[in-house]
């Protein structure tokens, strides 16, 4: 019972192993819906339609005898939209109350002309029950388009569609926070200015519980929901720490990450690392937005990044990853060019400070490298990271063929590429 009057008639989905066919939710999900009795009834949302009967039922044993007026579909994919059909069959009295677009998606979805049963709603709405009126409130790419949410100005309470959910069945004891941060940072964590919008409209309400389409009731402190959704979709780091993605082929970086965490740690620093290949991505991606700075650790790899690398970097940059700080180190037998590759893929992305120096490894930790790895952790300690004396800078020339890359101060005119024998005509400094 969320009030007096409001109902929780959700399911819970055990069976399920990834959420979205990408996701991994070790227990499970759930997907819910509620009801509000009063002179009207208004059921909100249905449910994935393995669960059709089931949250029939539910309905059914709050109910009893009486029968639903209208049913508010607030947001249309098919874990929530699923069984709207077989309602509309059970209460062919009941009416579909959905912003425009919505109605469009109900025809694509089901193929079903609602004309005469539907009741379309936009932004500042309302809805009458009794002593319960409803306000609607526009939420477009929240994470859809067409998606709405529902205000209670009688019990106070914001039903907010897939916003402030969470991974997790109903049953399942784990803190809302880790989950709810990987489900915002994977599925809406595009979406940052439409969501710091809706969070505007949210300020002008009394809000004292927000039901979600995933994920338990928030009825203790909201404040510290609405809190986190706020730095969620403003990018501000929650917290001052260190993330480390590593990707390592025969453990040569693996070590040199181990000794910068290491390091980091003896100084303070708040560390967590990931191995990109054997850890949750999604998780990592999440933690990637949770601190202030991420180190990217990888191989050069056809002339390229390792794919876990790559993959998780474009996780990032698709999400609007911005406005952290960024460390890189490389490994590289012949022709480390990770740094290169990776600066490339944050072109787009938005107030990145990198810091130097770039540590380059060939294939093992080397008395250059390493002492090139203390300076960076004293960088990332906002520490000076420059020597006594600073050297002449080299420049670096890359084979556009092969990706080896020379290092001086010019490039010899009859210099020969050692792996793919071309010649000067085929390489281009770079930094």
């Amino acid at each position: 019972m969320i009030s007096q009057d409001i109902r929780y008639v959700g399911v819970n989905d055990h069976s399920i192993d990834l959420f979205e066919s990408q996701y991994r939710v070790p227990n499970g999900m759930a997907y819910n819906s509620y009801v509000i009795t009063d002179e009207k009834i208004a059921v909100i949302d249905s449910v994935d339609a393995h669960f059709t009967e089931v949250w029939l039922d539910n309905i059914q044993s709050v109910l009893g005898q009486r029968t639903p007026d209208y049913i508010i579909t607030q947001h249309m994919e098919p874990d929530h939209s699923g069984s709207l059909i077989r309602f509309l069959e059970a209460y062919p009295a009941a009416k579909v109350v959905a912003s425009s677009k919505a109605f469009g998606m109900i025809q694509n979805f089901f193929n079903v002309d609602l004309t005469a049963r539907q009741m379309t709603v936009g932004e500042g709405d309302t809805l009458s029950l009794g002593k319960h009126t409803l306000r609607f409130i526009a939420a477009p790419m929240v994470h859809w388009p067409e998606v709405i949410m529902t205000y209670d100005s009688s019990d106070k309470v914001l039903f907010s569609a897939d916003a402030f959910g969470k991974f997790g069945a109903q049953d399942a004891a784990e803190a809302w926070d880790d989950e709810a941060r990987r489900y915002y940072i994977g599925i809406v964590g595009k979406y940052g200015s439409q969501v710091q919008s809706v969070l505007k409209k949210a300020a002008a309400l009394e809000i004292r519980t927000i039901c979600p389409l995933h994920g338990p009731v928030l009825s203790e402190n909201p404040g510290h929901y609405i809190d986190l959704y706020n730095k969620w979709s403003s990018y501000t780091p929650e917290e001052d720490g260190i993330l480390i993605a590593y990707t390592s082929v025969y453990g040569n970086t693996q070590k040199a990450v181990e000794r910068l965490a290491e390091t980091l740690e003896k100084a303070g620093q708040k560390i967590t690392v990931y191995d990109l290949a054997r850890s949750d991505m999604s998780q990592a991606v999440a933690d990637a937005f949770r601190y202030s700075k991420l180190v990217l650790a990888t191989t050069t790899y056809n002339n390229d990044i390792f794919p876990f690398m790559r993959e998780f970097i474009e996780h990032l940059t698709a999400r609007g990853f911005c406005s952290r700080t960024v460390a890189i180190m490389e490994n590289g037998s012949w022709a480390p060019s990770a740094a290169r590759v990776i600066k490339s893929l944050f072109e787009k992305s938005k107030n990145l400070t990198f810091v130097e120096p770039v540590v380059t490894l060939r294939s093992a930790l080397s008395e250059e490298s390493a002492a090139q790895l203390e300076l960076l952790a004293k960088a990332l300690c906002g520490e000076t990271c420059a020597p006594e004396s600073e050297p002449c800078e080299k420049k670096k020339f890359v084979c556009k063929i092969c990706g080896y890359v020379y290092e001086g101060e010019e490039l010899p005119k009859d210099f020969i590429c050692p792996i793919c024998k071309r010649g000067t005509e085929d390489f281009e400094e770079t930094k």
